[in-house]
């Protein structure tokens, strides 16, 4: 009688996946009710998070996925916020439309500007990408039309009531999370995602194995750019003015390098955790100045030393928790069993390697499991 072959299914999902898909629906539902029964604070401190959250998110798709560490994406945060503002008070547009168009045109203006980029490499780059930054910052702080170095206010919201304006704006930043949270997990998961993550362990074998490296990084490098565009004109849009130093400011890059590395680096889970972490402190600590910069320098220290992998990379070891699953999983299932979880066994024993008896057995215990059939 043939011996029955085992049978093995390919998934991606996990059950806390599936949960953490509720959840978030869940949550997406209650956020979009705020403006029915939540105050001004709050609706402004979901914008902040919202921008925060996206800007970090986008670093880390460029520097966790990518391996291009990057110290100047402020450069592109401050010119989607200018560019927003630009075309609300000069076209006439409304500043809600402006946001995605922003984002489209920083990508856009990041064409060239990874053409000088990409000459650099390591620590190079990453210094090099500042210095871009900072000429973005003296270029605007020079155009009078757009206040020079004080900055100007954005004046092209006409009579739009304050109340309307706040949760519009929450709509917009819930809607902007969702779908840079839907895309760049979407992309992680395709061909591209995973031509990515070679490129990043080492990117002369990736080349060697058939993959356009400079194709990939410039493709990841005009997302980040975009991204980080999309989460300056959704900040200034709720903060109503801008200015150069804020715009441009390097500590846009430092709060998301600080907020990925706290959270998990090369995770989606890790910019959530550690925007949320990263916003409590600021809201609680940040009154004491320099004492709270210390600490959170004193934080990623800690954090470096006994969880290199961050916290959630932590948690996700420890306990196996996959909230957005990016790889596959070899699930083998028992002959004839139903095609479900409760069906799975372990994946370890059925890649053991096949011993080969030295002489023919005589006998085998009840206790003892005979070895697979070899498949061909």
């Amino acid at each position: 009688m043939d011996a029955v072959r085992p049978r093995f299914e390919v998934r991606r999902a996990t059950r806390a996946s599936r949960i953490a898909s509720l959840v978030l629906i869940a949550l997406a539902v209650v956020v979009a009710s705020m403006p029915f029964w939540a105050g001004r604070d709050a609706l402004r401190d979901f914008i902040e998070i919202a921008s925060y959250f996206v800007f970090a998110m986008m670093w880390n798709l460029l520097a966790g996925y990518g391996g291009m560490v990057s110290i100047g994406q402020q450069a592109y945060f401050g010119l989607g916020g200018y560019l927003m503002l630009a075309l609300a008070n000069f076209a006439g547009l409304s500043p809600f439309v402006c946001v995605p168009i922003a984002a489209v045109l920083t990508a856009i203006i990041a064409v060239p500007v990874s053409r000088i980029a990409f000459r650099l490499s390591g620590g190079y780059f990453a210094v090099g990408t500042w210095v871009i930054a900072e000429v973005f910052r003296l270029g605007i702080a020079n155009i009078s039309a757009l206040g020079g170095g004080s900055g100007t206010s954005l004046t092209g919201l006409g009579d739009i009531a304050r109340s309307t304006r706040e949760s519009i704006t929450l709509w917009l930043a819930l809607a902007i999370v969702v779908l840079a949270t839907a895309l760049v997990y979407r992309f992680l998961r395709s061909k591209a995602g995973l031509a990515l993550t070679a490129i990043r362990d080492d990117a002369v074998a990736a080349s060697s194995q058939g993959v356009h490296v400079a194709g990939t990084r410039l493709v990841v490098y005009l997302c980040a750019a975009a991204g980080a565009g999309l989460a300056g004109a959704l900040y200034f849009v709720g903060n109503l003015r801008i200015s150069p130093d804020a715009a441009f400011s390097v500590n846009w890059t430092a709060f998301a390098i600080f907020i990925v590395m706290i959270g998990g680096l090369g995770t989606l889970e890790g910019p959530i955790v550690g925007t949320l972490l990263f916003y409590v402190l600021n809201k609680f600590l940040s009154d004491y100045g320099t004492l709270y910069l210390i600490g959170l320098g004193l934080l990623a220290i800690v954090v470096t030393l006994f969880f290199p992998q961050g916290l959630w990379g932590y948690v996700s070891r420890r306990f196996g928790l996959q909230f957005f699953p990016v790889g596959r999983r070899l699930v083998m299932l028992e002959p004839g069993a139903p095609n479900d979880a409760s069906a799975q066994v372990p994946l370890q024993p059925a890649l053991q390697p096949i011993s080969q008896p030295t002489s023919p057995p005589t006998s085998q215990s009840p206790s003892q499991s005979s070895p697979l059939p070899r498949t061909r």
